[in-house]
C-alpha cells in the first residue's frame, strides 16, 4: 500500500494574498482539500467562467467536483455564516453534502463570542487591533482557557452547554460595561445553525486524515490569512489568533511533521495590509493609491481599504525559513504593469544599524532599505505562458529568486483560475 502524501499552502505576508485562487488552481492535483485554522474572518476570493465566490469558511477546493474538503479541528466556525454561505454555493449548482466533511473538534463562535469581541477592541481604545468583529478572538481565549464549545457538542447535552457559555460571556460583557445589546434574532439563527451543521459528515478528522493517507491519497492543507500574522511569528500584538505557519497544519489537522511534502509559499508582487499593525514599506503616496486601485485592494470579507505598499523581502525571508517554504507562488504580477520602476525591501535600518533579520519590534523606527528594478511597462494579464513574459519581468523573477533563495514555480497575472502561467 502505498502512503500519500501531504502538501501545505499558505501565505507569506499579512494575508489577502490569494490562496483562494491558487487552491482552486491545484486541487486537480490532489484528493483532499483541508483548511487547518481560522474562521470567518478568512475571504479567499475564487473567479472563473465569469463568476466570482468568496469562501470564510469552506476550502476553496469544493469548486472542483468529487474532492473531498475538510474543515479540521483548528479552525472555529460560527453556524449561523456557514450556513448562510454554504446555501449560497449549494444554490449555485455545487453540492457540499456529498464532499464537505467537519471536525467534531473544531471549535464553534458563539454569538456572545461576537459582542466580546466588540467589548474587547472598545475597552482597548488607541490599542484597537482592528479585528474583523467576527469573534474568532474570544472563541480562541474560550479553547485555551478550556471552557469552549465544540462542533461535537452538538449532539450531547448542547442546550446546557450552551446555556453555562452564553451565561459566562454575559458576566464578562457586563464586568466590562457592556450591556447595550439584543441578540435573540442572531440566536435564533445561530441555532438554525446549528441544526443544519447536524446534515453534514462531522468526522474525527485526523482519523479521517491518516486513514486516507495510508490508502495513498494525496492532501492539500490550506491556510488562511498569512504568516506576518501568526500568534506567534507575526507582527505581535497585531496579530491573527491562530497559527497561520505550516506547522499549524499538523495541530490543526492532526498530521505529523515528516508527512509534509512541499510547502507552496504565496507572495504577492507587493504588499498589503488590513487594519491596525507595522508594515514597514507602507505608502502613504499616489504610488500607494495606485496599487491599491490597480489591485482593487478591498477586504473580501469587511471591504476595508488594504494599506499597500512594495514587497518586503525582509519580512518574506522570515516567513520562508518559519515554514520551510520549497516552492514560491507570485500574485497579482499584472498589478504592476503599468510601473516605470519597481522597488523592493532588501533591509532594514533600525537605530542606524543595517539588518536582513526581521526584528522582535518593527513598529517605529524601522527604515526600509529598497532597491529599484525597472519595471516591464505590458499588459501581462492575457499572457498564458512563460515564453511571453517580458525581459524585464523575468530579470524581476530572478531577483526576487536570488533575495529569496527559493524558485517561483506559479506566476499569476490576474484573478481568473485561466491567467496562471505554471513554470517549467
Amino acid at each position: 500500500m502505498s502512503q500519500g502524501k501531504v502538501d501545505v499552502l499558505l501565505g507569506l505576508q499579512w494575508g489577502d494574498e490569494g490562496k483562494g485562487k491558487v487552491v482552486d488552481v491545484l486541487t486537480p492535483l490532489y484528493d483532499v482539500v483541508a483548511r487547518f485554522q481560522g474562521g470567518p474572518n478568512a475571504g479567499h476570493t475564487l473567479e472563473f467562467k465569469g463568476e466570482k465566490y468568496v469562501l470564510r469558511s469552506i476550502p476553496s477546493g469544493i469548486f472542483q467536483g468529487g474532492k473531498v474538503n475538510i474543515i479540521g479541528n483548528g479552525v472555529v466556525l460560527a453556524p449561523d455564516l456557514f450556513m448562510a454561505e454554504a446555501k449560497d454555493l449549494e444554490r449555485s449548482g455545487h453540492n457540499l453534502h456529498a464532499n464537505l466533511h467537519i471536525s467534531r473538534k473544531a471549535h464553534l463562535i458563539l454569538p456572545t463570542h461576537r459582542l466580546l469581541d466588540a467589548a474587547y477592541e472598545a475597552a482597548k481604545g488607541k490599542g484597537k487591533v482592528g479585528t474583523t468583529g467576527k469573534g474568532i478572538g474570544p472563541t480562541y481565549t474560550d479553547k485555551i482557557s478550556r471552557t469552549g464549545l465544540r462542533v461535537g457538542d452538538i449532539f450531547d447535552r448542547f442546550e446546557e452547554k450552551y446555556t453555562a457559555c452564553k451565561a459566562r460571556h454575559e458576566a464578562i460583557l457586563h464586568s466590562l460595561n457592556y450591556t447595550d445589546y439584543d441578540i435573540s434574532e442572531v440566536e435564533k439563527t445561530w441555532m438554525e445553525g446549528i441544526e443544519y451543521l447536524k446534515q453534514f459528515k462531522i468526522v474525527d478528522s485526523e482519523h479521517e486524515i491518516n486513514h486516507l493517507l495510508r490508502d495513498g491519497k494525496s492532501i492539500l492543507c490550506e491556510g488562511a490569512q498569512g504568516t506576518m500574522l501568526d500568534i506567534d511569528f507575526g507582527s505581535y500584538p497585531f496579530v491573527t489568533s491562530s497559527n497561520t505557519v505550516c506547522a499549524g497544519a499538523c495541530t490543526g489537522l492532526g498530521i505529523a511533521p515528516n508527512k509534509i511534502g512541499d510547502v507552496f509559499g504565496i507572495m504577492k508582487a507587493y504588499c498589503t495590509r488590513v487594519g491596525a499593525g507595522p508594515f514597514p514599506t507602507e505608502l502613504f503616496d499616489e504610488t500607494g493609491a495606485k496599487i491599491r486601485d490597480l489591485g482593487h485592494e478591498y477586504g473580501a470579507v469587511t471591504g476595508r481599504e488594504r494599506r499597500c505598499g512594495w514587497v518586503d523581502l525582509v519580512a518574506l525571508r522570515y516567513a520562508i525559513m518559519i515554514n520551510g517554504v520549497t516552492q514560491l507562488i507570485l500574485m497579482k504580477s499584472d498589478v504592476l504593469d503599468a510601473f516605470d520602476t519597481i522597488k523592493a525591501c532588501v533591509a532594514y535600518r533600525i537605530n542606524g544599524e543595517i539588518t536582513n533579520e526581521f526584528p522582535f519590534n518593527v513598529e517605529e523606527g524601522v527604515e526600509p532599505i529598497y532597491e529599484e528594478l525597472p519595471g516591464w511597462k505590458t499588459d501581462m494579464s492575457g499572457f498564458t505562458k512563460e515564453e511571453q513574459l517580458p525581459k524585464a519581468f523575468l530579470d524581476y523573477i530572478g531577483f526576487l529568486e536570488k533575495q529569496l533563495e527559493t524558485p517561483i514555480r506559479i506566476i499569476s497575472v490576474g484573478p481568473d483560475r485561466e491567467q496562471t502561467i505554471i513554470r517549467k
